[in-house]
Parts: C-alpha cells; structure tokens; sequence
C-alpha cells in the first residue's frame, strides 16, 4: 500500500512541475505588464503639471448652470480706472467664443470727439457687433446704432482724487493744464490757474469720469444738474463698477453675464510703479476740483454696496476668495515672479507694455517650459490692450491693412 502511495505522489509531483511553470510565468507576464503600466503613468504624471490651466478648470456655480451667458456687451473704458485690466478680460472671452467686435480704425474711436458709429471700422459691412469695448468718449444713439437691443452695459469708475493723480502722472504730456503746472502738489493748490476749459488735452485734467461719459466737464456744479448727469448713466448703464473694490466687482459682473470663474479671472494690466500716497487735504482739495466726478462716484459706491448686500456679504466674501485663489493658481502656473515688472525685462515682444511718456508701464513675464495650450492661455491673459487689438483686427480683417503703426491714439488704464 506504502508503495502504492509513493508512486502516485511521484506521478502527481511529475505532473503538476508543468503546472507550476506555467503558473510562474503567467505571474511573470502579469507583473511585466504592471510595471510597464506604472512606468506609462509616471511619465504621464510628469508632463501632466503645465494642463493644470486646463484640468482645474472651476466647476460652474448654480447660478451659472441655470442662466445663459451674456454675448452682447457694452463697456464704456473710462481712463485711469483699471479698464485695460477690463478690456483683456473681455478681448479673451470673445476671442474664444468667436465673437465680433466693433473695432476702432487705430486704437480709440477718435478720441476725445464723440462716438459715431462711422468710427467702427467696416461697419458698413456689419449691422451689428458682439461687444464694443474700447476707448470713446460715450454717446448712447450712436452706440444704438450698432449694438443689439439686449446688450449689457457696463463701467468703471475711480475715486477721483486718485484718479487726478494717475491722471497728472500719466497725461502731463499732453494736457495743457499738466503742462503749465511745475508740478502735482502746485496743481492741487492752484487749479484753476493752470485750467482752461477747450485747452487741448484738459479732458484729462477736471471730472474726467464725467467727460469720459459724455458729459460736460465744465458744468458749474449743483446738485439738479449731477442729479440729471447720474440718472442717465444709472437708465444706460446695468451695473458700475469701481476700481478700488475690482475683486467684488468683478464677482457681480460675473454674476450678471452668467460667465464661469475663469472668465473673470485677470492679472492687473496697464500698471505703473508705485506712487506717493496723497495726504488728506489733497484728496479733500482734489475732489472739490472735480466735484461732478465725486458726486458721480459717491451715488454709485453707494449703488454698488447696494448690489452686494442683496448678493449677499457672506456669500460675496466666499466668492471674491475663490477668485484670489483661482489668480493665484494661474499666475504659479503662468508667470516668472509674482509681480508685475518694466517693460525692458519683457522680453517676448508680443506681451511688452507700451510706454508712453516719462511712466515706466509694467508687464509680466510667462513660463516658457509649458505646454503649447497652456501657454497660449497664460500669454492671452497678459496681452496688452493694444497687441490683442491687433490680433482681433487680423482676424476680423484677414490680409488688410492693420492700423497699428500708429500709436498715438494709445490705449491707456
């Protein structure tokens, strides 16, 4: 019986040896594929960084999945106001969603004259446009003319004690008033010394805003007279903006045009180094210089705080700190450095400020070891105002000539 046994178990044993192999080798083949699996998916993972840009793309809020985009857009690009900020925003959201714009033949629609909607360049082949969206000086039956009935109006405005001294700054160059003044703090004491109304380039020198507006700026100031001035911008315009609280406006710009995180999301354009700040009696002295401004800004800071109550302050607080973050995340992703600087450290031409005068106008510098899409993404959110009107012009206008030799008619924040 004993040898019966053995000499099974030494059959069975002889058997399963090619059992066992053929074991061992499909687990030889299962581990190969396994570690040829991991070796794919950690090359992946190493290239996979630069389409964060893309992969975290915000999921949309409630709001924004229930309501439907707004393509027909007005902004009126006040000066010195963060509009060019503004304007790149909107140069991007119409460039990915093949939008049309009213074009200026150079960079403004001959400014500081009036708007008329022959400034348009070819707008007598086109009834209609998507977004209008650079510098005029506002003139409502004209722009009726050429945008469609449901358009979205909308603004910016600035504290204009500020904004004088951006202004002064920026513009002495070509301000009569600027000019004759030996400096800032001379202005501010003697106004109306160096002031002439018609003088050319004193636009830039009183109310401003209220220019920009279309809108006298010489106006002696009462209250019936602004009163009238802000309830035809409040008929016009669906909502102000202000410069000073950019995160939270641009929330409720968001809001109104039903656009997603990303569409709203901007890296400050159009900036300059830093400025003295001004002391109180300055501030005081220059918004009684431009009265009809203060009074222009003081209804619609109060309008404007209006709309966030009814938004909701905790809410807005949640908002504006998904919106910090979102820049945050883009600009690790994009930029060289975290802030803003001269444009003779730019060197990629196509994203190099202009300067224009004495200012030293700053700009960023992108990554160069992204993805193709990802960096294309980066470089459309630091285009300046001028470049990225040129590039909607070429393919508005393909093979024609670009009015972009000509900068005098410069695009400024």
């Amino acid at each position: 019986m004993a040898q019966c046994v053995h000499h099974l178990t030494n059959k069975t044993m002889r058997f399963l040896q090619p059992c066992r192999l053929l074991i061992l080798g499909i687990w030889l083949l299962v581990l190969m594929v396994l570690g040829f699996t991991i070796q794919l998916m950690g090359t992946h993972c190493q290239k996979s960084p630069p389409q964060i840009l893309i992969a975290l793309r915000p999921l949309p809020s409630p709001s924004e999945q229930t309501c439907r985009p707004k393509s027909h857009i007005v902004f009126l690009k006040t000066h010195k106001t963060a509009g060019s900020t503004v304007l790149n925003m909107l140069h991007r959201y119409g460039d990915r969603n093949s939008l049309t714009f009213a074009l200026p033949q150079k960079y403004q629609f001959y400014y500081p004259n009036l708007f008329k909607h022959q400034y348009v360049k070819g707008y007598y082949m086109k009834p209609t446009y998507d977004i209008l969206c650079h510098h005029m000086r506002f003139n409502l039956p004209e722009v009726r003319k050429l945008m469609p009935a449901d358009s979205f109006y909308f603004t910016i405005l600035r504290d204009p004690a500020t904004l004088a001294e951006s202004s002064f700054s920026y513009y002495r160059s070509v301000s009569s008033a600027f000019k004759k003044a030996p400096n800032f703090t001379e202005f501010i004491a003697h106004p109306s010394h160096y002031y002439k109304p018609g003088e050319k380039g004193n636009q830039h020198a009183r109310n401003f805003q209220w220019f920009d507006l279309g809108l006298n700026p010489d106006t002696p100031f009462n209250e019936s007279v602004a009163k009238a001035g802000v309830g035809g911008i409040e008929r016009t315009f669906h909502l102000v903006l202000l410069s000073e609280y950019f995160d939270e406006s641009m929330v409720l710009l968001k809001e109104e045009l039903c656009w997603d995180l990303d569409d709203v999301v901007t890296f400050k354009l159009n900036t300059r180094e830093a400025s003295t700040p001004l002391e109180k009696r300055e501030v005081e002295r220059l918004r009684a210089w431009n009265a009809l401004d203060w009074y222009l800004y003081v209804h619609f800071n109060r309008t404007f705080w209006e709309k966030v109550e009814r938004f909701g302050r905790e809410r807005m607080d949640t908002e504006v700190r998904r919106l910090r973050e979102r820049r945050q995340e883009l600009a690790e992703i994009c930029l060289e450095g975290s802030n803003p600087v001269r444009a003779d450290q730019i060197r990629e031409e196509g994203i190099r400020p202009y300067q224009f005068g004495k200012l030293k106008i700053l700009g960023w510098v992108v990554k160069r070891d992204l993805e193709p899409d990802t960096r294309a993404r980066c470089v459309q959110m630091v285009t300046p105002e001028l470049r990225y009107k040129d590039i909607l012009d070429e393919k508005q206008f393909p093979g024609a000539d670009i009015a972009g030799s000509d900068l005098s008619q410069q695009g400024s924040q």
